[in-house]
């Protein structure tokens, strides 16, 4: 395992202790320079430089340094609006991919070719639309037609995703959807919380796609690439080059509001999401942008409020339904072999119910409810 300084600890015994870069360099002997450059992870102190800085800060060796395993599960978060990620959630996340390992012995995918990733992602007008056109062709659908939940499923199970539908409730969540790939495996689960609204949650499953396609590419950026993919793949050039002919022309904002909502209506995909494409092709293009924040953000709001969750849609009045049809429709619906790769671990293992909860991230009793349904 490489050894790597604990720069967040670090930064806060700094700031408690009322310690500049260049105060605890001319503390230490060392330059500036070299205290940017620990802090930055690009170099690693000297063992009486590294002892020094430990009784400076007053933290222990452990706390100091973080012994960084390789193959250490990936986590992405695809977040609730002004949440914030925090070191908890990374680790609790962690501690759900450690578990993982467990079922990827059980997984029914080809276990001596990887699946298909992009060579060199990178977060441009162009290669964008050209990664959005080849995924529709390989799902038989030209760049004008709609892509249903159905087409992105499939494309997940082509990447040998596992796809782990749950119900964590549409309040006091840090996320709504959590991408876990795990590097010695070559694995990726894609937990999907279904109580969000039906246009979010078809563009949060192709941001997940963006994951799956782009492994390497991780925090922000890869957060970025996800989103600008989910967006050309929802809504690509073609559509977007013709919509902005229509709605560029159109005399009121009022009006170009209402003609991106038709549009956000037909193809299933939230009006904020539709205007980021048309401004896309309209800079890529030296044209003109559209001007209608913040009267767009306030469309998306109302629409969402005038549409169902997905898991309404789902479990039709059943909001709260009980783990055979939880299991038996989001086997049906999502093409998933999580639930028959956990049963089967379970019997093998004799694990309890406690496997299942920290797996799912979900209550006591719901996990004894599924551990049961499961056996």
């Amino acid at each position: 395992m490489e050894k790597t300084l604990a720069t967040t600890q670090i930064t806060q015994a700094m700031e408690t202790a009322g310690l500049s870069q260049a105060t605890l360099a001319e503390r230490l002997g060392v330059s500036r320079e070299a205290v940017s450059k620990w802090l930055k992870k690009d170099s690693f102190p000297k063992p009486d430089k590294l002892l020094r800085l430990a009784t400076i800060l007053g933290l222990s060796f452990s706390e100091l340094v973080v012994k960084d395993d390789p193959n250490a599960p990936v986590v992405a978060f695809r977040k609730v609006k002004a949440t914030k990620t925090t070191e908890a959630h990374y680790a609790h996340a962690q501690t759900m991919g450690k578990m993982l390992r467990h079922l990827v012995p059980y997984l029914p995918f080809d276990k001596l070719e990887m699946p298909p990733v992009l060579k060199s992602p990178v977060l441009e007008y162009g290669y964008l639309q050209e990664v959005a056109k080849k995924i529709r062709s390989e799902i038989n659908l030209d760049e004008e037609s709609k892509i249903d939940f159905e087409h992105l499923i499939l494309h997940f199970k082509k990447l040998q995703a596992v796809i782990i539908p749950v119900l964590w409730g549409n309040k006091n969540r840090h996320e709504n959807a959590t991408h876990i790939f795990l590097p010695d495996s070559m694995t990726t689960w894609v937990y999907l919380n279904l109580d969000v609204n039906i246009l979010d949650f078809k563009f949060w499953m192709a941001h997940e796609l963006g994951h799956c396609l782009a492994p390497d590419i991780r925090g922000n950026e890869g957060e970025d690439f996800a989103d600008a993919f989910a967006g050309a793949l929802l809504f690509p050039h073609k559509l977007a080059k013709k919509a902005y002919e229509i709605i560029s022309n159109l005399d009121t904002e009022r009006a170009q509001i209402s003609a991106i909502n038709k549009i956000a209506y037909d193809y299933v995909i939230s009006p904020y999401s539709v205007y980021c494409q048309i401004n896309a092709y309209a800079e890529d293009t030296s044209q003109t942008p559209l001007d209608l924040v913040p009267l767009i953000h306030k469309a998306s709001t109302n629409i969402n409020r005038e549409l169902p969750l997905a898991s309404k849609v789902i479990f039709e009045e059943n909001l709260e339904p009980d783990s055979l049809l939880y299991i038996e429709r989001t086997k049906e619906i999502f093409k998933t072999s999580f639930f028959d790769i956990l049963g089967d671990y379970l019997k093998d293992s004799g694990k309890g119910p406690g496997l299942v909860q920290t797996i799912m991230d979900v209550s006591a009793l719901d996990a004894r409810s599924i551990h049961s349904e499961l056996l």
